[in-house]
């Protein structure tokens, strides 16, 4: 029959940001380890708490499964000799089998006859298998930063204290750091002690009694219940944040939510500077009243029962007026001046030691902005405002608040912006020129918020890239890939179609002219265009177009991410219609065929049918009307201009032989097919189309 298995790792309080992961990898390695056991089970999950790892199985197979295999050996006729009787391939074949040779058989393989034999393997039991499957789980998680402790080699995300693996009522038996496996877990570190489990089903309500929700979807839910009632009681609500929500999941094993108050003169405070220290530092959900204002109530998550919670909730809103009054002084000094007085501090803040101050950097980005300003073809009095929201866009990373809390730049500048009197644009543009500051955030909003969010995030791109830093694997430690995001992000959508290539160009020049020496550009350009290209063909995917459609368009080159996007919509909606299968169909053909010359100039002269001269004649007038309507970016007019050639190419095809031996005639006619596929491929490679 089968049983359930437990297998619990219990070490010192993890991290909550690695949880996730950890449960990604047990789950995704134990499923794959048991695929190559052959052990059948119901179902299989991970669990974590700051304290423990486990792996449950449901209903795991006592055995493997049994299997039958064919295994072929040599042909026919080296295996018997003319009277039919086995050679020494034969037998040798049978005796590294296992099998008798009269137990051979003939089969065909691809029309000749081999012997095969057939070989049954019975499965092992599951209580044999078990011990080195535990091991292997252990030795299959990988962690950011591992640790080593006591005498041990072996690294772990911390320290393992106790190990459980049972296998219906049997312990699994093995031995790792140091530790031998075992029947008891235990409890919550305080509330809890030793837990003796007989089986695996006891596992749950066992520590549960030993005060343990080991179950993380579970102790989400009653967090999140807990925290919605307390907001009601408060007369108010809470917004739903998923990664402050995830991350308390993961630091607590036995929830108590609680409500705590704060004095309400922090109210009159920016309600950034609340949140912030509330959500980011304090792992706070703050209340807010029906009308979205705060409320003077925060609710924050107890790992414990209730006992003396009124001590714990004083405790929490000492250290949370702590944060508030720091706040506050930051806020009243930073104020006693205008924001623009700031400025001149940066250029004793180092930004990279090989690309100067940030003071360099403000310089940098006015110009970059006043050029992708230009190229916008804004009017001066927004060019004005771009360019003061450049100026003062880093000034607030100077200031004392930004100094304590970092998470507040750009916002405590818009802020302090206000304050000093400068326009709502640029206000709002110094908020917004972070944009977006994480995945899933909004984008700019307004022109002079995307203006300067493109200039700063190509140069920091181009920069990077130019010293010889750039993303590999997962590591990306100057969120290189989230800001390239953010500047294809907004240039797919804005219709004034800029071109990612000047916009880098126009960079490097800014650092060459600041005397700062980056690698060359032509080494480094390939990198960078390939870089956005992936950002680019990223987002077109996640809005739901097709890879090959995406992969059709990029394939020619083009640097504008507008008109990228646009052709692929296009493109993808004419897929859906009858009449395309003609249109790819006709260049498919022109594209096979034009391969097999080089690109020889041909004179229309040297052709002589009737069906090419007029295809000629209509290619040299449509290609030129496809060009025009590409330059508007009317796709869908160049589609329908283009598919007028359609006729014209069936016909040529059904009239003539393009591979003559007449070698004008032929380079003509292949020069012909040649200069078809560029009209026709305006949209793309379409040969990429599955």
């Amino acid at each position: 029959m089968a049983k359930d298995f437990l297998l619990e790792i219990g070490l010192e309080e993890m991290p909550a940001k690695y949880a996730p992961g950890v449960i990604d990898q047990l789950e995704n390695n134990a499923a794959k380890m048991l695929k190559d056991l052959r052990l059948e089970y119901q179902s299989l999950k991970a669990y974590v708490t700051p304290r423990r790892i486990a792996l449950y199985i449901k209903e795991l197979a006592e055995s493997q499964q049994d299997i039958k295999e064919e295994v072929k050996g040599p042909a026919q006729k080296a295996a018997y000799d003319a009277e039919g009787k086995p050679t020494k391939a034969a037998l040798g074949f049978a005796k590294g089998q296992g099998v008798a040779v009269e137990d051979l058989f003939i089969q065909e393989f691809n029309g000749i006859p081999y012997v095969y034999a057939q070989k049954f393997l019975k499965g092992e039991l599951a209580e044999k298998l078990l011990p080195d499957f535990c091991q292997a789980m252990l030795t299959s998680l990988n962690f950011p930063k591992p640790m080593r402790w006591g005498e041990h080699e072996i690294r772990f995300i911390r320290p393992i204290r106790w190990l459980v693996a049972l296998y219906g009522d049997q312990v699994v038996p093995f031995a790792y750091a140091g530790l031998n496996s075992g029947r008891t877990s235990r409890g919550h570190r305080t509330l809890g002690g030793y837990v003796r489990l007989v089986r695996p089903e006891e596992y749950f309500a066992a520590l549960e009694a030993a005060y343990v929700l080991v179950d993380q979807e579970r102790r989400k839910a009653e967090i999140w219940n807990q925290i919605r009632k307390l907001a009601v009681q408060a007369g108010g609500l809470v917004e739903e944040d998923e990664d402050l929500l995830t991350e308390i999941t993961h630091l607590v094993e036995y929830p108590t939510a609680l409500l705590g108050d704060l004095d309400i003169k922090y109210l009159a405070l920016p309600e950034e500077v609340i949140t912030t220290p509330m959500k980011e530092h304090q792992k706070y959900f703050p209340v807010r009243g029906q009308d979205g204002k705060l409320l003077p109530y925060f609710i924050t998550v107890r790992n414990g029962d209730s006992t003396a919670l009124e001590v714990v909730r004083e405790g929490n809103k000492k250290v949370l007026k702590a944060r508030l009054e720091d706040a506050a002084f930051y806020f009243r000094e930073d104020l006693k001046k205008p924001l623009a007085e700031f400025v001149s501090e940066l250029d004793k803040v180092v930004y990279h030691d090989k690309l100067g101050t940030v003071g360099q950097r403000v310089e940098r980005l006015r110009q970059l902005a006043g050029y992708i300003a230009d190229r916008m073809g804004l009017d001066q009095k927004t060019m004005e405002l771009v360019d003061r929201t450049a100026y003062l866009a880093k000034a607030d990373l100077v200031t004392h608040m930004v100094y304590d809390f970092p998470e507040l730049q750009g916002i405590m500048g818009g802020y302090y912006a206000k304050y000093s009197g400068e326009d709502a644009a640029v206000c709002t543009g110094i908020v917004e020129h972070y944009r977006p500051r994480f995945s899933g955030d909004e984008f700019p909003a307004t022109t002079v918020g995307e203006t300067v969010s493109l200039a700063d995030k190509i140069d920091a791109i181009v920069g990077s890239f130019g010293i010889g830093i750039q993303p590999s694997g997962s590591q990306d430690p100057y969120a290189l890939r989230r800001q390239a995001l953010g500047v294809v992000g907004i240039l797919l959508k804005d219709s004034r179609n800029l071109a990612l290539t000047d916009l880098i160009e126009k960079s490097y020049e800014i650092f060459a002219e600041q005397g700062i020496a980056l690698e060359p550009l032509a080494e480094i350009l390939p990198a960078l265009e390939d870089f956005f290209n992936q950002r680019v063909r990223y987002l077109l995917l996640e809005s739901g177009l097709r890879y090959d459609t995406v992969d059709a368009v990029l394939a020619l080159g083009e640097p504008k991410p507008y008109q990228i996007g646009q052709k692929a919509q296009v493109l993808a909606d004419l897929r859906t219609k009858d009449e395309f299968e003609a249109y790819i169909n006709a260049y498919t053909r022109c594209v096979n065929l034009s391969k097999k010359t080089e690109n020889a100039k041909w004179n229309a002269e040297d052709l002589v049918d009737d069906s090419e001269k007029v295809l000629a004649n209509a290619l040299a007038e449509k290609s030129q009307e496809v060009t025009e309507a590409c330059q508007r970016l009317a796709f869908s007019e160049a589609y329908a201009i283009a598919s007028e050639l359609i006729p014209l190419i069936e016909r040529l095809f059904d009239s003539v032989m393009i591979m003559v031996e007449d070698e004008k005639l032929r380079i003509a006619r292949l020069g012909l097919l040649r200069d078809c596929v560029k009209t026709l491929g305006f949209l793309g490679d379409l040969t990429l189309l599955a």
